[in-house]
């Protein structure tokens, strides 16, 4: 989302977000919060810590170990894993000496057949997303907690694979007198699970609530993230009565109530986002056209925890948009579209050519419509070898300048590090 205010509210959301804190939440349950990037929940049992998750590198992990140490005897024997992303898995490594068993859930649905052949592509989005090439003062936020240490220096992934997987949809068990009931909960990941604690009334909820508008869909790229199963797993978690809802992001929320209102709110604001997107797909909308009507309503944009500062609710619209439709929008003129270069060839003579294009990019830039600047320069840069180099430098170099402009306005950290990611390319090229 765009927004004047944008970097002042994402340096306040990086301030107060995930403070670096040992949390006890009930005698033998803690939650480690900005410690890594993700959250570690600490469980004791009889004679062992059961860890919920592990954060993201060794070096990290370790010096959550020390802590541990100086609070108890107790070796950690037993891991389980909310979900497969690495920022929850990276630190697994600091406690092989003495873990002797892994949990984790297979995904529901597989990956494409194929997809480590697109992989060199994945990783330089996910490069752009996380805006691994910048600064801090660029960066500000990585969105959903501190760095990952990997970016910044401070330790590895360092993974261990599980030694115990399940494919059932739920399973209860007692693990060194503490008992778990782990339940498969399709949600930000196919293979995500929650783990409801009875004798705590404690819910570990994964990556399936955090307290901002979540990534319903990835720009680094990736499969449909099937949104009706999320509400319908959000609504499953809320059928138990917890009275601490642990987060494998950010800060807990505690007390039934408030779990109830926040995780009621988080859920129907996502439901509503599904519901009008696939009610403009009825009306035979375009993907554009739906991006643009659907927003949320106003009781639901106000609350602090589903504010924009990691997923957006533009790109949400647009991933359920493709994944119930695809690409075609219906307008026949989109069936076989007019090749890129050609088009902006085109556009470039209509327009009366590079000079009109270069003072329209240039008068867009001082009235501020970066996104219309922005595209105007891919018209020159896609127009192939009819467009000089001297006029390509300069698109470059406007381009980049508006992609800096827009990453100033956007209050999604992901697509704050894309804009500056991708303008830091440009002004090397």
């Amino acid at each position: 989302m765009l927004s004047n205010d944008a970097e002042a509210r994402l340096k306040e959301f990086n301030d107060t977000a995930f403070p670096k804190k040992m949390i006890t939440i009930t005698d033998h349950v803690r939650i480690a919060v900005g410690w890594g990037h993700s959250n570690c929940i600490i469980v004791e049992g009889d004679t062992s810590l059961i860890l919920v998750d592990t954060l993201d590198s060794d070096a990290r992990a370790a010096r959550l170990k020390d802590e541990l140490s100086r609070l108890t005897d107790k070796p950690v024997k037993t891991i389980i894993f909310t979900h497969g992303h690495p920022d929850h898995r990276g630190g697994c490594g600091a406690f092989r000496d003495t873990v002797e068993e892994i949990i984790a859930f297979a995904p529901k649905k597989a990956v494409l057949k194929g997809t480590e052949r697109i992989n060199p592509i994945l990783n330089k989005r996910t490069f752009r997303q996380f805006g691994y090439g910048l600064t801090d003062e660029e960066l500000i936020t990585q969105g959903l907690g501190i760095r990952e240490g990997h970016a910044i220096g401070d330790g590895v992934y360092s993974f261990l694979p599980p030694t115990t997987l399940y494919t059932e949809d739920s399973v209860t068990r007692t693990i060194d007198g503490v008992a778990f009931e782990m339940v498969s909960a399709v949600g930000e990941t196919d293979d995500q699970i929650f783990l409801w604690l009875p004798e705590e009334r404690i819910m570990c909820c994964g990556d399936n609530y955090y307290g901002c508008w979540p990534n319903l869909y990835a720009i680094r790229g990736g499969q449909y993230r099937d949104i009706a199963a999320w509400v319908d797993s959000l609504e499953r978690i809320m059928s138990y009565p917890a009275e601490a809802l642990l987060p494998g992001h950010m800060l807990p929320v505690l007390g039934h109530d408030r779990i109830t209102e926040v995780l009621g709110n988080f859920k129907e604001a996502i439901r509503y986002i599904l519901d009008e997107t696939l009610a403009c797909i009825s009306q035979g909308l375009s993907q554009d056209e739906t991006a643009a009507r659907v927003v949320l309503p106003e009781a639901y944009r106000s609350l602090p925890y589903l504010q924009e500062y990691y997923g957006t609710v533009q790109w949400s619209v647009r991933a359920i948009y493709q994944g119930y439709v695809g690409w075609f929008d219906g307008n026949p003129s989109n069936l076989n579209r007019t090749a890129p270069e050609k088009y902006s060839r085109n556009l470039i003579k209509l327009a009366g050519g590079e000079q009109a294009i270069s003072t329209a990019v240039k008068t867009a830039l001082e009235e501020s419509e970066f996104q219309w600047a922005s595209e105007l320069c891919d018209l020159l840069l896609g127009a192939g070898d009819t467009v000089s180099e001297e006029w390509k430098t300069n698109a470059r170099r406007w381009k980049a300048e508006s992609l800096r402009q827009l990453s100033r306005l956007e209050t999604s950290a992901n697509g704050r590090h894309y804009y500056l990611s991708c303008a830091k390319e440009l002004e090397k090229e």
